[in-house]
């Protein structure tokens, strides 16, 4: 692998184009985004040079889609044009389904491999990337590819391969609702004017991803409203439960099975 293109220069792009040259890409790294984005990039040297899309698809051996999921998708719709016979396209959209189907259909000439790295920041943009963003983390992964999985390997993630419709249930879980749950819970601490005055770390920790924009967030609802729609239920089904358990001994259950799937978590996270 000589070229690789990066789609979308933000925080996942430009951390994986940083990743890259930490794990020893000599290579050239192309980046196709806005003007802004692209001098920032280049000025952190992240990126080599800037080139439109079609441009730098005709170069890239590796083809990285790092925009929001409506963008990916419309990349997608063009791509196969451009692309050389052969090469990877993988993306980092925080949906699968919608996003291989548009693959399935669109590309021919190229190979395909849906991918999510569970890694972010509440900051964007090419000035926060990081070589280690990835450090630790799960990166999920379609469909097997040993060339991307090594890639991937050794930026020192932790690579899950499932299927996008199982990524689309498990994530509505593990991160489309915590975002909605942050949300919720922030708006309702705003309602009582002076909790601001007595907050601590708990509030803190628990609305941090309040703080995330909408922008971020649409498409993700747009394209897994049914899967966080069942997520949500499950919820407040659990919330309603614990209501009606705060007088009585089933509260304690609640919370030593709470605190063993916690540390399961947190156990998965630091095997």
């Amino acid at each position: 692998m000589k070229t690789v293109a990066i789609v979308g220069v933000g925080l996942i792009g430009g951390s994986f184009a940083l990743a890259l040259r930490a794990a020893g890409f000599a290579g050239k790294i192309i980046g196709v985004s806005s003007p802004d984005a692209v001098r920032a990039a280049i000025e952190r040297g992240i990126i080599d040079e800037a080139l439109p899309l079609a441009d730098a698809a005709a170069q890239a051996d590796l083809i990285y889609l790092a925009r929001p999921i409506e963008g990916i998708l419309s990349v997608l719709d063009d791509l196969d044009a451009y692309v050389k016979p052969g090469t990877l396209i993988t993306d980092a959209g925080s949906t699968k389904e919608a996003i291989c189907a548009r693959a399935t259909e669109k590309i021919h000439r190229a190979r395909f491999v849906g991918g999510h790295p569970m890694a972010g920041k509440e900051a964007r943009g090419a000035a926060e990337a990081e070589a280690s963003l990835f450090r630790g983390r799960p990166y999920i992964l379609t469909s097997p590819s040993a060339e991307l999985e090594a890639r991937i390997a050794s930026f020192g993630a932790r690579i899950v391969i499932m299927s996008a419709e199982q990524h689309d249930v498990l994530v509505a879980f593990t991160s489309h609702l915590p975002q909605l749950i942050s949300t919720a819970l922030a708006a309702s601490i705003g309602t009582e004017p002076e909790a601001a005055r007595v907050a601590g770390p708990a509030a803190m920790d628990l609305t941090r991803l309040a703080m995330s924009p909408y922008e971020i967030w649409r498409d993700i609802f747009a394209t897994n409203a049914t899967n966080i729609d069942a997520a949500l239920s499950v919820f407040i089904a659990k919330l309603e439960h614990l209501r009606s358990a705060l007088s009585n001994a089933q509260l304690e259950r609640e919370f030593e099975n709470a605190a063993a799937a916690a540390r399961l978590l947190r156990n998965m996270e630091n095997p």
